[in-house]
């Protein structure tokens, strides 16, 4: 078991060409991390509000999801990335979160936008309810996809089936108080779970940026604003256990 946790956090926004993603993971994404997280869509973008994306689909052994294990194979790290994947429905696929590496997985989003005058659910089919844990570097590492942020009772299962870090893929759209609502709650899912937070968003202007990782007592551990950029940050397991015997919020639980 790691007592340590290297994690890097591309915020890099996804073109509409789903070839020039490919070749900008192969390419940016480098050796040195345990846990590299790209955005929700980086294989390809939503595109304009309403857009069809089934034609940008693919199975978990198509091109993207193969070019993501491929990545972290040749990297020797774990890496967390976005695409949209083929479902028993033709025209709704799944909003999918890839996982390359040592426990390869995938996560199918559970709760889709329809929100803020946004109906994600016309598009896309949500994922089974079921909490996404997978192993890294002897990390148990919880997966969320950006809607899924809002909704506390995931984030709990999650921890309640053992993650100590929750990933959280977003591509989070601009508007008023949109900053304070990611940055709020990603900050609060770390605080009443007393687990690690890493949030990977795309950046402006078509999103906010402000990926950010947070420690289980609500520290900033590493911040963007919104241009393109990466961050990196060490999550150390000795925080972890001083949180939960500092604030035993999980043992205390009566419900």
């Amino acid at each position: 078991m790691a007592d340590q946790l290297r994690v890097r956090v591309h915020q890099w926004g996804s073109a509409l060409d789903p070839a020039a993603n490919r070749a900008r993971l192969a390419q940016g994404v480098t050796p040195g991390a345990d846990l590299v997280v790209l955005p929700e869509a980086f294989a390809r973008d939503f595109g304009e509000a309403g857009s069809d994306v089934r034609g940008f689909a693919e199975p978990l052994d198509g091109p993207f999801a193969t070019q993501v294990a491929r990545v972290a194979d040749a990297t020797a790290t774990t890496v967390v990335a976005g695409m949209f994947e083929t479902s028993e429905d033709p025209a709704r696929p799944f909003n999918t979160l890839v996982v390359g590496g040592p426990s390869t997985t995938a996560y199918r989003k559970i709760h889709l936008y329809d929100s803020f005058g946004y109906r994600e659910s016309d598009r896309l089919t949500g994922g089974p309810l079921e909490p996404a844990v997978v192993e890294v570097a002897g990390w148990k590492v919880g997966l969320m996809t950006c809607y899924d942020l809002r909704f506390p009772e995931l984030a709990r299962r999650l921890v309640d089936v053992g993650a100590e870090v929750l990933v959280v893929p977003a591509a989070w759209l601009p508007g008023e108080r949109k900053v304070v609502h990611w940055r709020t709650l990603l900050a609060a899912r770390a605080i009443e779970n007393t687990c690690f937070v890493v949030g990977a968003g795309q950046p402006e202007p078509r999103y906010v940026g402000h990926s950010a990782v947070f420690g289980p007592l609500g520290d900033v551990l590493a911040e963007a604003d919104g241009r393109e950029q990466v961050l990196e940050a060490v999550l150390d397991r000795r925080d972890l256990d001083e949180a939960r015997r500092t604030n035993p919020s999980l043992a205390n639980r009566r419900m």
